[in-house]
């Protein structure tokens, strides 16, 4: 006999329509979490990038806001950091009458009056003095021993010397006799008669020490004037010519001033002169100075004192003569000056230092105006010099401009 039996499943199955869902559900929870993950990872990696790209946007942009630029106009835009830097001043310009200026070319020369030359008064071999040679700047007296000269002679010479010397001798043997027999016969012969032969025999005996002494005797080579010597040519055993000169003397204290004028009528219209050197250089530190720019400024100056004129032309010109009237000054004799003379008539313009005013290679002076607080123009002008240490603007600068008299080459460096 067959039992039946019935089975049902403790589990219950979801039906299709949920598991469906339950499966959407599911998916769309494990792609949001990966897109987090990915979104996560790439804001990192960009995070990075990001924060770098602005640093160097800002560090950029603050150069820029601190360096010095050439705008478009051709001006400058320089902050006020670099200004003090750079150490840039300025002076606010002012139009005045100002004397008229002529420039002349000049020399230095020593004062005839307080300087001298050695030369050799003849043929002869220079030997030293006790304390030997003088050197070159060295202090000497009037009247001191600079070298001797000892005559040199031919073989000719010598010959005609020594011939003339035995004639002299032969003849002072004969008044010597002469004088002694006289003496002998004093009380007979008239005293005129025997004053007579002794004078020839005194006169022989003279003219034979002066022809040994052309022989022999060596010539003493005195300072003419007290100053310092600039000039020495003698070595010891140096064989020279006559006049030949060993060495010079000047006084240091004592200088003039030489310079041409083409117009005669320059001589009387001189209010006041002054000379200077100066030294032309091409600015090129560290490459940081242009090649096109010049800054010409005067080393040193020297004011004078008009002597006189000549009136006859030299070389085309009228030579004039000014006295230095420092009493120490670092120059020498012969060295080239620019002697500045202001004259009595005066012109309209602005006077600025010598540093203030730039050549370019073209020749044109330029100048550099201070417009803004941080901008710079420069301005074209036309100069002529004032004296040894300023020009004369007299035209392409206004009045109340304020001119960069310091730090101007520099600012022409700027790209």
């Amino acid at each position: 006999m067959m039992r039946s039996f019935s089975y049902s499943s403790p589990l219950s199955f979801p039906s299709s329509s949920s598991l469906s869902s339950s499966l959407s559900r599911s998916l769309l929870t494990a792609v949001l979490l990966l897109g987090m993950n990915s979104a996560q990872a790439h804001g990192d990696d960009d995070h990075g990038k990001k924060t770098t790209k602005p640093v160097a946007s800002v560090k950029s942009n603050l150069l820029d806001a601190t360096a010095p630029q050439r705008l478009s106009d051709g001006s400058l835009f320089v902050p006020k950091i670099v200004q003090r830097q750079l150490g840039l001043r300025t002076l606010l310009s002012v139009q005045d009458e100002l004397p008229h200026t002529i420039e002349l070319n000049g020399k230095i020369v020593a004062d005839p009056n307080a300087g001298g030359r050695v030369q050799a008064s003849q043929s002869g071999r220079v030997e030293a003095a006790v304390s030997g040679l003088p050197n070159l700047g060295q202090r000497v007296s009037k009247g001191q021993v600079l070298a001797y000269l000892r005559p040199v002679m031919s073989s000719l010479d010598r010959g005609n010397s020594q011939s003339i010397l035995a004639d002299i001798d032969a003849q002072l043997s004969i008044a010597e006799r002469k004088v002694q027999r006289y003496e002998q016969l004093a009380e007979a012969l008239p005293k005129a008669t025997v004053e007579a032969a002794r004078f020839d025999y005194e006169a022989l005996k003279k003219r034979k020490v002066a022809v040994e002494a052309s022989l022999s005797k060596t010539e003493a080579l005195l300072a003419p004037v007290s100053g310092i010597i600039s000039v020495a040519n003698a070595v010891s055993g140096q064989v020279v010519d006559a006049k030949e000169t060993l060495f010079e003397i000047i006084d240091p204290s004592r200088l003039m001033v030489e310079a041409l004028a083409y117009d005669p009528v320059i001589a009387t219209d001189i209010a006041r002169a002054s000379a200077s050197w100066r030294s032309s250089h091409t600015n090129h530190t560290n490459q940081a100075q242009s090649d096109d720019t010049k800054v010409v400024s005067p080393q040193a100056s020297l004011q004078l004192s008009f002597l006189g004129g000549g009136q006859q032309m030299r070389e085309q010109a009228i030579p004039l003569l000014f006295r230095v009237t420092a009493k120490s000054v670092a120059v020498a004799v012969g060295q080239p000056v620019k002697v500045m003379l202001q004259t009595k008539r005066l012109i309209s313009g602005i006077a600025v230092p010598n540093s203030a005013v730039i050549k370019l290679s073209g020749g044109e002076s330029v100048v550099w105006v201070h417009t803004d607080a941080e901008r710079f123009v420069q301005r074209k002008v036309q100069a002529q010099s004032l004296d040894a240490d300023q020009v004369a603007i007299t035209s392409g600068l206004k009045e109340d401009e304020r001119v960069v008299i310091a730090g101007a080459s520099l600012l022409a460096q700027v790209k």
